[in-house]
């Protein structure tokens, strides 16, 4: 049996929401280890930033053995401070 579009839509929303709480924690744990290697302190653009994040992404999942796909557009400049209040 086929289901409605309302229970397909409540679905996506409660997923939406997961996935909204994961991110959030997985940043927040990022954010608490940079802290503490003293990342906050640095002055550095965003992009380059980023790059050096995913360097290091790909020196673990190499380890791993798992190309991992992006699926989150890159960073621009001030958005991080826009989604989580810091910059």
């Amino acid at each position: 049996m086929k289901k409605p579009s309302s229970k397909i839509r409540e679905e996506i929303a409660r997923l939406q929401d997961q996935l909204r709480q994961a991110e959030t924690r997985e940043a927040e744990r990022i954010g608490r280890v940079a802290l503490k290697s003293g990342l906050g302190e640095i002055e550095i653009d965003e992009t380059e930033l980023q790059k050096a994040f995913e360097e290091l992404a790909a020196r673990f999942c190499r380890q791993d053995a798992k190309p991992r796909k992006r699926e989150t557009p890159p960073v621009t400049a001030g958005a991080a401070a826009g989604r989580f209040g810091e910059a």
